[in-house]
C-alpha cells in the first residue's frame, strides 16, 4: 500500500480573471487530503470516501492514470481522508484528483514529472466539472504559492512565505457554502451579455496581480494589501461578492489588515486579510465579532508527496 496527500489552496489575487486567461496568484495550504492505494485481485475497483458524495474524481482519475501511463491492474482499493471541511472552498476535489494519480504513479512505480502529473489531473478535473482553469490542480500538484495562467501555460513558484517575514495571512469564513460552479457560469453569462464591461475588469484584475507579484518579491505587504483591496472592489463590480463578505472584509481593515478580499468564486466561502503579525489576534477577533469563523491554516506549503 502506498499513501500520498496533496494540499488544500487559497485564491490570493486573480478569482474569475484567470478563467479567461489571465494570471492569478495562488497558494497551498496546510490542510491535506490523503489517498491510500493498494492492488487487490478481485477484479474490482473498491473506494472507502465517507467524507465525500460521490467518487466521480477518483473513478476517473483512475481511468486517465492507467491510459496516459499504460497501467494495467488486478484490482484496488482506494480509501480517502480529508483533515479539511469540504465547506470551504479549498479544493478538495482537485486535491483528491492530484492525489490518485500521484498514488497510482508511486504504486506502479511510473516516474512522471510534476508537469505530467498537473496535465493529466487537468484533464480529468475538466472532465467532471467541465469548467475551470487548473489553478487548483496547480497548487494541489506544485504546492508553495503559484502566479498561474489557465492550463499552466504560466507556472511560476513565488519566494513569498506568508507564514514569515512579519506578516500573516488570516482565513475567515462566512458559514456559507458556496458553489463554485454556478457563480463562473453566471459570470460567464455578464460576460456573454456585456463583454466590454466585463473584460475592462479582467484586465484591471490581470493588471493588479502583477504589480501585487513584484510588491510581494520586494516584500512590499503594505502594496501587496493595497492592490488585494482593489482585487476586491473589482470582484463586487462583477457581483461576486455578497454583503456578509463585505462585513467581514471591513472588519478586518479597520482592525488594521494591510487589505483583505474574498478568496475563491465569491458568493460565501472565505475571506483573506493580510496583516503585520502582531496585528494578527485583534484582526482575527474583529472578524469573529462581524460573524465570520476563523480558519487556522498555514500557507505556502508542500505540493503533492509520499506520505508513507
Amino acid at each position: 500500500m502506498v499513501t500520498v496527500s496533496a494540499p488544500g489552496k487559497l485564491m490570493l489575487m486573480g478569482e474569475h480573471a484567470v478563467v479567461y486567461g489571465h494570471p492569478c496568484i495562488v497558494t497551498a495550504v496546510s490542510e491535506r487530503l490523503t489517498v491510500s492505494m493498494e492492488e487487490t485481485t478481485d477484479g474490482k475497483i473498491t473506494i472507502d470516501a465517507p467524507q465525500v458524495k460521490n467518487t466521480h474524481f477518483v473513478d476517473q482519475a483512475i481511468i486517465d492514470g492507467s491510459e496516459a501511463w499504460n497501467i494495467t491492474h488486478k484490482g484496488l482499493f482506494i480509501k480517502t481522508q480529508s483533515c479539511f471541511s469540504t465547506c470551504y472552498g479549498f479544493g478538495s476535489s482537485s486535491a483528491v484528483t492530484v492525489a490518485t494519480l500521484f498514488a497510482l504513479t508511486e504504486l506502479f512505480k511510473k516516474n512522471v514529472t510534476n508537469k505530467e502529473l498537473f496535465d493529466i489531473a487537468y484533464k480529468t478535473v475538466l472532465k467532471i466539472q467541465g469548467v475551470g482553469s487548473g489553478f487548483d490542480v496547480a497548487a494541489a500538484t506544485f504546492g508553495k504559492t503559484l502566479t498561474y495562467i489557465k492550463g499552466g501555460s504560466t507556472l511560476q513558484e513565488l519566494s513569498w512565505n506568508l507564514n514569515s517575514n512579519g506578516v500573516s495571512l488570516v482565513v475567515g469564513y462566512t458559514g456559507i457554502k458556496a458553489d463554485t460552479a454556478s457563480i463562473v457560469k453566471d459570470v460567464a453569462k455578464k460576460w456573454e451579455k456585456q463583454p466590454e464591461k466585463v473584460n475592462k475588469i479582467f484586465s484591471a484584475i490581470a493588471t493588479l496581480v502583477v504589480q501585487a507579484k513584484e510588491a510581494g518579491d520586494k516584500e512590499d505587504w503594505q502594496s501587496v494589501g493595497k492592490f488585494m483591496n482593489f482585487n476586491q472592489e473589482y470582484l463586487r463590480d462583477l457581483g461576486v461578492s455578497t454583503e456578509k463578505l463585505e462585513v467581514m472584509i471591513y472588519a478586518a481593515k479597520k482592525a488594521g489588515a494591510y487589505g483583505a478580499k474574498l478568496s475563491g468564486a465569491g458568493g460565501g466561502d472565505c475571506m483573506i486579510a493580510l496583516v503585520k503579525k502582531e496585528q494578527r489576534e485583534q484582526v482575527e477577533a474583529a472578524i469573529t465579532q462581524s460573524g465570520g469563523v476563523i480558519v487556522n491554516v498555514r500557507v505556502h506549503e508542500e505540493g503533492v508527496r509520499k506520505d508513507i
